[in-house]
């Protein structure tokens, strides 16, 4: 094709119609700009679907995720209820008040322990790999980058950094040496049966246990509250991706 040209030109030249070369060199050039722009605009809308497929993946990926962060943050929320259940039923046994002895070793299980929340962050590691920029929808990726920047990482240090949440480091060991000489255990396999009652403790130790109880379920609270925003979150965003998702 080159040298299909090249001939033409040529042959203008030679029969010294110089001003029909020049048109038509500056046609060929056109021609050759334009054949320029549209393989460029071709590979252009070719990266653009490569990057659409990409984006949409990803964000399916983060879809799945966010739907095992709630089944996690769900199972959280249900201990820390639990937790804030056991205070009352513990409240009630230090100041004597009658309450079911079969529930004793649930409630004691519950005091205490703490929950940590284990989020699944594959999806959104892949995302800020390939770029966060990927996301075109800049609303969505603002989104995106605040659960998992702001909400989650804040979440984190809450449950393991911050000491007022470390319900069995900070309290089990005090409790249960006012509450274990009391106890009762099933003879067969060791579980916590019963216990003394009405107990008989000191008027200090039903001070510390009152003080332990209203801490541990301020704080129960406190985290319980942070669950519920994140939830909301977390269900804003996920219904966000699957609109963005359906309306491509």
């Amino acid at each position: 094709m080159i040298k299909f040209f090249r001939k033409i030109r040529q042959n203008l030249l030679s029969e010294g119609k110089s001003a029909k070369y020049f048109k038509y060199a500056l046609g060929e050039i056109i021609l050759v700009v334009i054949g320029i722009l549209i393989a460029v605009q071709i590979n252009n809308q070719n990266e653009i679907r490569k990057n659409n497929t990409i984006e949409s993946k990803l964000l399916k990926e983060i879809s799945i995720g966010l739907n095992q962060d709630l089944s996690d943050i769900t199972l959280n929320m249900s201990g820390h209820k639990a937790g804030l259940k056991a205070c009352d039923y513990w409240r009630k046994i230090v100041t004597n008040k009658k309450v079911n002895t079969d529930s004793i070793a649930y409630y004691y299980h519950y005091l205490t322990r703490d929950f940590i929340s284990i989020q699944n962050i594959s999806g959104y590691q892949s995302l800020k790999s390939r770029g966060l920029e990927l996301v075109t929808n800049e609303s969505l990726r603002i989104e995106i980058i605040k659960l998992y920047e702001q909400d989650y990482s804040s979440m984190h240090k809450l449950e393991e950094e911050y000491q007022e949440l470390q319900f069995q480091e900070n309290y089990f060991k005090e409790i249960n040496q006012i509450i274990s000489p009391h106890l009762k255990f099933d003879d067969d396999d060791g579980d916590i049966a019963s216990i003394s009652f009405p107990l008989d403790i000191t008027e200090n130790e039903q001070k510390m246990m009152l003080s332990f109880l209203w801490k541990i379920k301020k704080n129960r609270q406190f985290v319980l509250n942070v669950y519920v925003d994140i939830e909301q979150n977390v269900n804003h965003l996920q219904s966000n991706i699957k609109n963005y998702i359906e309306k491509d």
